[in-house]
């Protein structure tokens, strides 16, 4: 099965989408389609021995719309708003030009009723024609200007799809010939000398009601448009991260290339104030990087020969030459947008919901149009009041807020997420997160630092300490689990020299063993230890009373014999703790998985305050855990790094892995955490519960909003209440739905974590230096790491300050050596174009 993307044209509302997704569906071999409305792109799982792109496209062409598959080149590089900023580029220019129009056509129509004196040339029964042909020359440029309503609209009734443009089309088309027939009608009573005939025709034109639809439908149009463009916002301040240009070392000297001919094994140079031009590697110096725009950290990482900086970070300082890994078109910046794109435009399951009513909706206004004309003229009402009735059906009804109700909340949701570090990865994975009931967390790296240390060592019989660390190191040289690193990072940090391990052997979940000079070395957990037949009952007691402070006993034996203990301590994460308090706020419970001891695994329950903790698991456990708990109703999520977890990351109803930029956490959970903090899934909920209540919000009133509407404008309250809807009200309310619903899901911006301020004291209280000021610079104009990487550059040009600006809170945190004036501050960041707001 392959998934191909295109672009989709001439979709105007739901029922487009609908219709679309209907025609793409039955052709054989696609698996899967996904139509998307605000991006006016679509996915297509297909088989490929079955069915190609050309006969996608052909069944989309068959619909009435236009299709072309997106590359993979275009999909990585091109603006994710390029399009609907032309868009609404040609709806301002379509708007203005109409308004033109219509303006006079308005005032010889209405003015009269305003009290507005008109010409005499318009006004008496004698001048009648006049203003007839001067209104219907004054409506054609209107309807010329906005064809594409007519064009689209007929064409897809033709198909037999008809659409929110053939709505239009109906209403104003009757408008317009209903007023061309009327015009005719009044020449002709008007040469035969009745002019009181010809007054009633003249009192019953619509030429003004045809114009004014036309062009408040393109004002709605024209908003949605800005409206999409903002929504895309987040993901488009990414695509505008990506650097032009690197500084690289070729045949030993330096050149500027642009940034995507930066190949992989080049070197480029990384100085202050400089971005990141791709993934890489630092080989020589050390630097400061700012990472926010990616990660959403704010205070910038210090990176070392050896660590990683990935594409658009911003170095805040310090030199370093850096070894790229991955071109700029692979990545992490690339495997970001390409991320927050595909959520964007993916569907989450509540949106059927509007697609089933989108479907059979324009055919049933259609109906409600026809009976209401036919009601009313069977009523004994002219046929000029049962034409304005069904007119107003078909301009109020159109069901564009219906189908915008989702992908807005959804597309603003994602980019909203990816601000502070996460990446969500469809639709429907944002969607199930706001249900979660049930958080299962992996120990190592996810609760604690995942960087576990030696704290002791015990040995017995004829062995030393000395001697057992030597042994054990050599055995553990070979495995790469983090337990195993502990042993042999104290052994390289105490300078014991290690001898060659042979025979090495790895159990899951249990431990290694190995030949080292010559003896069995085995190294493990006590299930290990009873599988291999030794006996560590003398030394259970101290291995408990250790494992009840929360560190990690490994036994050791030596030719079948108990050699001695390793006590091992994974340190816990600041953040888990604070982090377990916010599920429990909103009421989700927690249960940790460990392969550890039941009594490690339990001191840390205890430290966090987790609900539930299951120990000594097995990989494949974690899994089969899961689906337990989903057998109790329960709604689970796993967190976990996304390397060991994999299983259990996919058979949770959402997987989360924490941890930056993996490539195999990207593939095996829904939700990827840049940075290594427990909190920000806390926030991937909050954000999720926001988005759904935000989608149920304009479902809610996209609903509300037809269901009133319709029957208002069908005339239903006319003869109770004597209400009744004119035509171009209807045009206006229809639009503002549109925009109100697109406004309500730009609201999503505002989304706080509810950490801002923890934040920034904890950013202050990093920076708190004996003996030295401190001063906080409150900045306006910063967007994003370019931003701090130049105020960055500024401050730290000056004698005896040392700066770190955050973009989170707007604020640069300085540190002087010396007195230094505030003016001289404030000046240097005012010259690099930015506004000091205050410093304290």
């Amino acid at each position: 099965m392959k998934k191909l993307k295109f672009n989709v044209t001439g979709m105007s509302c739901a029922a487009c989408q609908a219709h679309v997704e209907k025609a793409v569906s039955k052709v054989n071999g696609v698996m899967d389609v996904n139509v998307n409305l605000l991006a006016n792109k679509m996915t297509v799982d297909l088989d490929e021995g079955v069915t190609n792109a050309q006969a996608v496209i052909n069944a989309v062409e068959s619909a009435g719309y236009g299709a072309n598959e997106i590359g993979d080149k275009e999909n990585k590089t091109a603006s994710p708003v390029a399009a609907a900023q032309d868009e609404s580029k040609k709806m301002k220019k379509r708007l203005w030009w109409s308004v033109g129009f219509l303006i006079p056509l308005f005032y010889i129509c209405m003015g009269h009723m305003a009290n507005i004196p008109i010409p005499p040339i318009f006004a008496g029964h004698k001048n009648m024609m006049i203003y007839a042909l001067t209104q219907l020359l004054l409506t054609v440029p209107i309807i010329a200007i906005n064809f594409h309503y007519f064009s689209n609209g007929f064409k897809n009734l033709i198909h037999r799809s008809p659409n929110m443009d053939s709505l239009i089309a109906l209403g104003a088309a009757a408008s317009f010939i209903y007023s061309v027939y009327g015009t005719y009608r009044m020449a002709y009573f008007m040469g035969r000398g009745d002019l009181g005939s010809a007054h009633e025709y003249m009192m019953n034109l619509y030429y003004e009601s045809c114009g004014m639809i036309l062009t408040l439908i393109t004002v709605g149009k024209y908003l949605e448009a800005r409206s999409k463009d903002k929504t895309a916002n987040a993901v488009n301040k990414l695509v505008s991260l990506a650097p032009k240009t690197a500084v690289v070392i070729r045949d030993s000297e330096e050149m500027e290339v642009p940034a995507e001919n930066v190949m992989v094994g080049d070197v480029f140079l990384l100085k202050a104030g400089w971005s990141v031009p791709c993934d890489g590697v630092l080989i020589d110096g050390n630097c400061t990087v700012d990472q926010s725009a990616l990660t959403g950290e704010s205070i910038p990482v210090d990176k070392a020969v050896g660590d990683r900086v990935m594409s658009a970070c911003v170095s805040a300082g310090g030199f370093a030459k850096v070894r790229c890994e991955k071109q700029a078109k692979d990545s992490t910046l690339s495997q970001i947008i390409a991320l927050v794109e595909d959520a964007s435009a993916s569907k989450a399951p509540v949106a059927r919901l509007a697609d089933k009513i989108s479907a059979v909706f324009v055919p049933i206004v259609i109906t409600i149009a026809l009976i209401s004309l036919v009601v009313w003229l069977l009523l004994g009402y002219s046929f000029a009041f049962a034409l304005n009735m069904a007119i107003s059906v078909l301009v109020i009804s159109c069901p564009c807020s219906l189908g915008l109700a989702t992908p807005t909340a959804i597309m603003v949701g994602t980019g909203k997420a990816a601000q502070f570090g996460i990446l969500i990865k469809s639709a429907e994975s944002l969607e199930t997160a706001h249900s979660i009931d049930t958080v299962v967390l992996d120990k190592t790296g996810t609760c604690t630092e995942g960087k576990p240390e030696l704290i002791s060592a015990q040995a017995f019989g004829d062995f030393d300490v000395s001697e057992l660390k030597k042994l054990c190191g050599s055995a553990e040289s070979g495995s790469s689990h983090p337990l195993a690193k502990a042993v042999t990072g104290h052994c390289k940090t105490n300078g014991i020299e290690l001898s060659p391990a042979e025979s090495y052997t790895e159990t899951a979940g249990g431990g290694i063993s190995a030949v080292v000079e010559g003896r069995n070395v085995l190294i493990g957990n006590k299930r290990l230890m009873d599988n291999s037949g030794v006996d560590i009952s003398m030394v259970e007691e101290t291995a408990h009373a250790h494992a009840d402070n929360g560190e990690i006993p490994l036994y050791v034996a030596i030719d079948n014999k108990l050699a001695g203990i390793l006590f091992i301590a994974d340190k816990i994460k600041e953040t888990s703790a604070e982090a377990i308090e916010g599920f429990k706020k909103a009421g989700i419970e927690t249960v940790m998985l460990t392969g550890d001891n039941e009594k490690t695994a339990r001191a840390i329950q205890k430290k966090l305050g987790i609900s539930q903790v299951r120990s000594q698991l097995m990989p494949e456990d974690k899994a089969t855990i899961i689906k337990e708990l989903q057998e109790q109703g329960k709604k689970v999520a796993m967190i976990g790094d996304g390397i060991n977890d994999a299983p259990a990351l996919t058979t949770a109803d959402v997987g989360i892995a924490i941890g930056a930029g993996q490539d195999i956490a990207i593939e095996s959970a829904d939700i990827v955490l840049m940075k290594s903090d427990l909190n920000d899934a806390v926030t991937a909920v909050k954000l999720s519960r926001s988005v759904m209540k935000n989608i149920k919000e304009n479902l809610f009133w996209a609903l509300i909003y037809n269901s009133l509407g319709i029957p208002l404008a069908a005339g239903v309250f006319y003869g109770l209440l004597g209400w009744k809807l004119n035509p171009m009200f209807g045009a206006a309310a229809m639009s503002l739905s549109s925009v109100c619903v697109v406004t309500n899901a730009l609201r999503l911006n505002l989304f706080k974590s509810g950490r801002e301020n923890k934040a920034a004291k904890a950013e202050i209280n990093t920076k708190t230096e004996d003996g030295k000021m401190k001063k906080v610079m409150k900045i306006d104009g910063m967007m994003c790491s370019h931003c701090t990487g130049t105020v960055t550059k500024v401050l730290n040009a000056i004698d005896g300050v040392t700066a770190d600006v955050s973009l989170e809170d707007k604020c640069a945190y300085i540190t002087l050596d010396k007195d230094v004036a505030d003016e001289v501050l404030s000046k240097a960041v005012t010259d690099a174009g930015y506004k000091v707001k205050g410093i304290k």
